[in-house]
């Protein structure tokens, strides 16, 4: 029986992945919504929404993304990436229906020297950072099924990113400074679309599983932004000198981690997930 699958932020990056791999997973019914066709502020619009049709599981791909500008705009921060995500977990929780919450590599302090593991100490060093936790802690609390997906440097096709705008550039100029003092990981959210549909696969296979928890989504390997533009550099022929330099050359109103590798034997074990690596997955994207 076809599921009926709601997302929500179904205009971001991945949303708009997770309606480009549609058709590879016909088993499921994808309701994609974003603010225009559904606001997750607000209650009554939930309930009403979920009232209206049978849904089985819930993507929320909606959040306040703005880094810096949720240093001075806190209120719509925690609107957005808590008090929303408490609405969410509660209607999922009282229809019975998978929650699957998407959260960031911003919620650690990014001092540590080894990959995160789901359950090392958070230590948000921002706005940002801080309201995702307390998504989190809402999520889980109010509905322990809920699947949190900590996820870190997120790119694709689509919308405003990393590998997009660093293409622009380089078209434009001819030196580029990226910073070479944060190390990560980054993820293609065609990747990512893939892990949830695996995920929600698991679930419709094996509905007593208790699968809630969080769990880590990166590509594989570990670099820098510099790292990072000059793989785009080298995939796209470009001509452009990229020069390594240290974060405090741009200085931003939210601290970023200076190491946000996630560790992802979890994922990987209990869904049975193979994780690409990410430069082939950026070349990938980039044919597109």
């Amino acid at each position: 029986m076809m599921k009926n699958i709601l997302i929500t932020g179904g205009n971001g990056q991945l949303g708009q992945s997770l309606r480009q791999k549609a058709a590879a997973y016909p088993e499921f019914n994808l309701i994609f919504t974003d603010s225009g066709e559904l606001d997750i502020t607000d209650a009554d619009a939930v309930a009403a929404f979920f009232g209206a049709q049978q849904i089985d599981a819930c993507i929320n791909c909606a959040a306040y993304t703005a880094v810096d500008k949720a240093e001075s705009d806190e209120e719509k921060a925690f609107q957005l990436n808590f008090q929303a995500v408490l609405l969410l977990a509660e209607i999922c929780a009282t229809s019975n229906a998978q929650l699957i919450h998407i959260s960031t590599d911003y919620v650690f302090s990014g001092k540590q020297n080894v990959p995160y593991r789901e359950d090392d100490d958070t230590d948000p060093q921002g706005i940002y950072g801080a309201s995702k936790l307390r998504g989190e802690a809402a999520a889980l609390g109010y509905n322990a099924d809920t699947v949190v997906l900590r996820t870190s440097w997120l790119y694709s096709e689509f919308a405003i990113n990393f590998a997009k705008r660093m293409q622009e550039l380089m078209q434009e100029r001819q030196e580029l400074n990226v910073v070479f003092d944060q190390a990560g990981t980054p993820t293609y959210a065609g990747d990512l679309a893939d892990a949830i549909f695996r995920i929600l696969q698991y679930k419709s296979a094996n509905p007593d599983a208790a699968i809630g928890g969080i769990y880590h989504y990166s590509n594989e390997g570990v670099t820098s932004w510099y790292d990072f533009a000059v793989a785009i550099k080298e995939l796209t022929g470009a001509t452009t000198q990229i020069q390594p330099v240290t974060s405090d050359k741009y200085p931003t109103a939210a601290t970023r981690p200076a190491y946000s590798v996630l560790n992802k034997e979890k994922i990987k074990s209990t869904f049975g997930i193979t994780i690409p690596y990410w430069r082939d997955s950026l070349a990938q994207c980039l044919r597109k």
